[in-house]
């Protein structure tokens, strides 16, 4: 991946690149699970983007190990240049992360059990960056496609602020938790990068090291979330800490 020499800052839409009409062409299938990358999805399934930092390792982490997830697929968002490819991105003047869609069976995994494998897979104190990748580009978010979704990763977010508190880290949380804007499907070599022939085993996550706590533990759910089903925990992901990328099976 391409990292920079200098600590980056997000370009203007003014200074925007401009992209084009022309939308990427990719397979439509899925190269390991085998189904649509793009919707319409079933109806039991829900989908969020994500940001960690390069996003080979963070779509890996999630087909991977998320229970019930349907599809995923990387892609670029939260910026302005349409149609962006991925050269124009590393040049830092799409204002787009680099970003993974991911649609799951709400009956097999819920959004608590996703956002846990989304804070602890990296460090989301490292604002235009993660560990060796340096960039705007490179900046950690949450794209929610619901309201409630936004209301559980802010709680989520505000939780795992004290959690690193507690344990004496001084860095914030640099995080961004917004509505999904366009999401614009990166090329067709980078989906499932990591499970391809002749890929790079590359990952650059820094996880802190730390748990997120429980849903019963946000104090900023309200009496209607703490009773949603998207606060069910799943022992499987909750008994342990996600804080390493995904090689092998």
């Amino acid at each position: 991946m391409f990292s920079f020499s200098r600590a980056p800052s997000m370009v203007t839409p003014e200074d925007a690149l401009p992209g084009r009409d022309e939308v990427m062409a990719i397979n439509s299938k899925h190269h390991v699970l085998g189904n649509p990358m793009k919707p319409p999805f079933p109806q039991n399934v829900e989908h969020v983007i994500v940001a960690t930092g390069c996003f080979w390792g963070t779509e890996r982490l999630f087909y991977k190990r998320l229970p019930g997830v349907y599809t995923t697929a990387v892609g670029y968002t939260a910026g302005y240049t349409k149609n962006p490819t991925y050269q124009e991105v590393c040049t830092g003047k799409t204002g787009h992360t680099e970003a993974v869609l991911v649609a799951y069976d709400t009956s097999k995994s819920s959004f608590a059990d996703l956002l846990k494998l989304f804070w602890e897979s990296h460090d989301p104190t490292q604002g235009h960056g993660q560990g060796p990748d340096i960039g705007t580009q490179y900046r950690s978010g949450i794209y929610c496609s619901t309201k409630e979704q936004e209301c559980l990763a802010i709680a989520s977010k505000a939780a795992y602020q004290k959690e690193l508190d507690s344990r004496n880290r001084d860095n914030y949380i640099t995080t961004e938790v917004k509505p999904a804007s366009t999401f614009y499907y990166a090329e067709d070599y980078h989906q499932q990068y990591l499970d391809k022939p002749g890929n790079r085993q590359y990952c650059g996550a820094a996880p802190t090291g730390v748990s997120l706590p429980t849903p019963s533990e946000w104090d900023q759910l309200s009496p209607e979330l703490r009773s949603s089903a998207s606060v069910r925990t799943d022992p499987s992901i909750w008994s342990r800490l996600w804080a390493g990328c995904v090689f092998g099976d």
